[in-house]
């Protein structure tokens, strides 16, 4: 029996309607993580190093996407909340065709500053090839990047999350075949790797396209519209949080990455290029978890459900600890293993990169409530909370923590930084929802 929006949510129903999304979180993570194995273990730590260096600066611009489908979907879902389906489509087509136009531009923009801006990232001449020949390739498709990642929240909204999956899997699955084929089999290296990330990107963006395009099941469907401003300011508005995230997660990573090359150099940067890998995967199911309800919540509060708002906050935050726990056991259990598949061939660096992982996990029992109460107010069209929960989390507390540490306990205190950020953007969290539940009646 499928699982509505305007249902009421019990353990077993909210695990029903958010599983697809977290499987699809997970798996994508886990297809992203196949560019870096081929790549350390067949091309080298080096190349290996300049993926890890530019990666933060296509992240930051990619980041428009994730912004425009969180902020997008929050604003469908509670459209579709009020019942006015045919609103919910134009702004739904809107939002997607202003996707596609700023992705076009920002894809012309970061091929002409790749080069200059690895060099201001401390990119040395032997990692400076590697950066720009990933780079410009990435960046070439940017646009596919950006529709992938907004479609994964609207497949919620349409209610057919298991779709949205089963397109990952698709994606992830051609990505890892040509990553064979390509990396391991023709020998074309990074930029083989590149290649084939952005062949599986085009998969998640083209598929989702064409199913919205034509008649469907679903409560969405692209439509002829007009523009409109007021709609496109309020999705970025509601989705401020997730843009802000992501740049700020890019620009922190390029702090710890300018760190570590003073600290321990090259092998620094591989090191945490294995940990930023594993904590995706790791990360993922709390995302999973937040972008699958959101729309849920969304839903809720355009209808003034304020009892079942109640509901899903209150099991939401005892499940963001029950699997926050798991994810740090799990981490401090597997860390080494894990950072075998990656670099087995060099024994300082496989230690180096063990020590790290089982450091940061220990962040993971803290940052499950934050991620979701960033997600939650994005939920209730609040961008301006989520955003405040998300530059703190992200950015201040990281920079603050990254800035600090390596003083205090130098190259530990770099791997020890983000437990320090993600505990004190915990007390913002719980602050924020403290402050709001008047508002909200939650």
């Amino acid at each position: 029996m499928a699982v509505r929006l305007s249902d009421h949510f019990t353990y077993k129903k909210l695990f029903r309607a958010v599983t697809p999304s977290i499987l699809m979180m997970v798996f994508t993570s886990l297809y992203t993580i196949v560019d870096g194995v081929f790549i350390s273990n067949l091309v080298g730590k080096v190349p290996f190093a300049g993926l890890n260096l530019i990666y933060p600066v296509i992240g930051a611009i990619g980041a428009v996407g994730f912004m425009l489908g969180a902020g997008g979907s929050a604003l469908v879902a509670k459209i579709l909340g009020e019942s006015d389906s045919a609103r919910a489509n134009k702004v739904f087509s809107m939002v997607v065709y202003f996707t596609a136009i700023v992705g076009i531009i920002l894809s012309v923009v970061g091929a002409l500053v790749v080069e200059p801006v690895a060099k201001l990232l401390g990119a040395t001449e032997e990692l400076l090839p590697h950066c720009v020949t990933y780079g410009r390739i990435l960046l070439a498709a940017i646009v596919a990047f950006m529709l992938q990642n907004m479609f994964q929240a609207f497949f919620i909204v349409a209610e057919k999350p298991l779709l949205g999956f089963l397109i990952s899997v698709i994606a992830g699955v051609t990505n890892m075949v040509l990553d064979a084929a390509f990396v391991a089999g023709a020998k074309l290296g990074l930029a083989g790797a590149a290649y084939a990330t952005i062949t599986s990107q085009m998969v998640g963006a083209i598929i989702p396209l064409i199913y919205f395009s034509v008649k469907n099941k679903s409560p969405l469907r692209l439509v002829l519209t007009k523009f409109e401003l007021k709609p496109i300011v309020r999705t970025c508005t509601n989705g401020s949080s997730e843009f802000l995230s992501n740049v700020s997660i890019s620009i922190v990573n390029m702090l710890y990455n300018m760190q570590l090359l003073r600290y321990v150099g090259e092998d620094g940067l591989a090191a945490y290029g294995v940990v930023q890998y594993l904590a995706f995967v790791f990360l993922a199911t709390f995302f999973g978890y937040s972008i699958g309800s959101a729309p849920i919540i969304s839903y809720h509060f355009g209808a003034q459900n304020t009892s079942e708002l109640k509901n899903l906050l209150k099991k939401s935050l005892i499940i963001m600890i029950g699997i926050g726990a798991v994810m740090t056991a799990l981490c401090e259990g597997l860390a080494r293993p894990l950072s075998m598949i990656f670099v087995s061939y060099d024994r300082a660096l496989l230690d180096m990169t063990t020590l790290a992982m089982r450091i940061f996990g220990v962040s993971f029992i803290l940052s499950g409530i934050s991620i979701f109460s960033s997600s939650f107010f994005t939920a209730l069209n609040n961008g301006l909370v989520s955003a405040i929960i998300s530059f703190m989390r992200t950015l201040v507390f990281q920079i603050f923590a990254i800035m600090v540490m390596p003083l205090l306990f130098g190259l530990n205190g770099i791997w020890t930084a983000v437990i320090v950020a993600e505990g004190l953007s915990l007390i913002v969290s719980i602050i924020c929802i403290i402050l709001n539940k008047k508002k909200y009646k939650y």
